[in-house]
Parts: structure tokens; C-alpha cells; sequence
């Protein structure tokens, strides 16, 4: 049966009362909204998060809000409620880069199983600071990610029938695992050569970084072999440190 919405975004809020509006706001803005499902997943907040995203729902729009298991948990429930041919998650804090991105995207190319571009990194109040230190390469696979995330997860759209659950094993890098084997299942991808969209940078505590890099390290080790990941990493902490010298030859 053919899918109601071109696009399904999938929203995964909590407690996000300060950040929800910009975030909806950017998805509502989209120039081809009546192609656009928002499926926004609340893990049962208790501040004004809903109640300010009333205003940016639409026909066809999904909420969902009741107690998870954490975030990966409610990106699955998103996943399964999506009627969109395509899925993109787009959580609360980041946004779609600007009006046509959808639609840009989706008229680069015909049918791509997935498509990609670059991220743009924000602070608090929404100012861009950069972009990702890591770029997405121009023929992504799933061995792309060997040496980490090199696309953000914000700025892939897939085909829903392709996507697979999050494992939710993992608490802080499922998103690595679920990429990777997302990609594994394309048969095409289309690198749209433009910002797609703007991530909210935040603090990650000590023992969140040590535990997503614990995580991260099986995760690879897994895809790729223990042995390859061994080695991966060497140059993944060699090219660190070339980073490093050539931004204070810089100052």
C-alpha cells in the first residue's frame, strides 16, 4: 500500500519545554508540509513541552506520550508508529537546516534508499558555531563508520521499510549500531552536498563518555572484527592528535 506521507519526522521529547517550539517550528516550516508526518514521542512530561507543540501539529501528525525506557526505546515506538515512505529523527533541540531541505534532499535524486549531508552544530540560543569536525564521505557504506560516526544521525533520511529497531543493549551509541546496520541494508545512498541539519551541542558527562566509548568499542568490534577495530582506532587517535597540532599552528 502506498505510504500516506512522503516523510515521517520523528520527534523524541522530554521535559523540553525551552527547545520544542524552534524544533517543531523547523519541521512545520517545511515547504512541502502536507508530505510531512511529525511523529512526536514524549516519555510523559510533566512540564508546558506538550502544550507548546500544539500549535505546530497537523493533519495526520502522531503524539505519543507516556513513560520509556530511555531514548532509544521511544525512537523504536517512532519508528513503529512512522507512515512516511522515508524516516528522519529530528529531536528536540535540533532542527531541519531551512525550508527546502525535505525537498531538496528528496529531488536530488529518485529513489535513494537513504540520503545524507552535513550537520551544522548550535548552541542554546539556536547561533551556529560550525559544523562537525567528522564529514560524511560521498559514497557512504556501511563501512564508512568504522573509524566512527562520520554522518550525524540527525541529517539521514532512509526508507522506513529498510530501518531496523534500535538494540536497546545499548544506552549512549545505538544509534552507531542501527546505522551501520541501516546501511547495511541499502542498496543506494545519495550524498545531497548541504547542510541538513543543526545539532544542539550539549555536555556529556565523564562517566556518559566513558560508557559510550565502552559501548561504542563492542559495537565496532562486532561490525568490523576486534582486530580491525584495534587498528582502526590507532589511526583514529593519531589523526586526533595530527587535529590537535594543526589547530594550535593555527593560533
Amino acid at each position: 500500500m502506498h505510504s500516506p506521507f512522503r516523510v515521517s519526522v520523528i520527534t523524541v521529547v522530554y521535559q523540553a519545554e525551552a527547545l520544542i517550539e524552534r524544533t517543531l517550528k523547523s519541521i512545520s516550516n517545511q515547504d512541502i508540509r502536507n508530505q510531512v508526518q511529525l511523529v512526536l514521542i514524549d516519555g510523559a512530561s510533566n512540564d508546558s513541552t506538550l502544550e507548546k507543540a500544539q500549535p505546530w501539529l497537523s493533519e495526520g501528525d502522531i503524539v505519543i506520550s507516556e513513560p520509556d525506557k530511555g531514548i532509544y526505546d521511544a525512537m523504536n515506538k517512532g519508528l513503529k508508529a512512522a507512515q512516511g515512505e522515508y524516516v528522519i529523527f529530528i529531536n528536540a533541540g535540533d532542527e531541519l537546516y531551512e525550508p527546502t531541505t525535505l525537498s531538496r534532499m528528496l529531488g536530488t535524486e529518485n529513489n535513494a534508499d537513504l540520503y545524507y549531508g552535513e550537520t551544522a552544530i548550535v548552541d542554546n540560543n539556536g547561533r551556529v558555531k560550525g559544523s562537525r569536525r567528522l564529514t560524511p564521505p560521498r559514497n557512504l557504506t556501511w563501512r564508512s563508520l568504522r573509524f566512527g560516526m562520520c554522518v550525524s544521525h540527525q541529517s539521514i533520511l532512509a526508507r522506513r521499510i529498510l530501518c531496523p529497531e534500535y538494540d536497546l543493549t545499548y544506552k549512549i551509541s545505538a544509534d552507531i549500531d542501527w546505522t551501520i546496520r541501516l546501511l547495511r541494508s541499502c542498496k543506494t545512498t545519495c550524498y545531497v552536498n548541504s547542510f541538513v541539519s543543526k545539532f544542539l551541542e550539549g555536555g556529556v558527562s565523564s562517566t556518559r563518555r566513558k560508557k559510550g566509548l565502552q559501548e561504542r568499542w563492542r559495537i565496532l568490534s562486532h561490525h568490523y572484527g576486534a582486530l580491525s577495530n584495534l587498528l582502526n582506532h590507532g589511526w583514529i587517535a593519531l589523526r586526533f592528535v595530527i587535529h590537535r597540532i594543526s589547530k594550535k599552528q593555527q593560533l
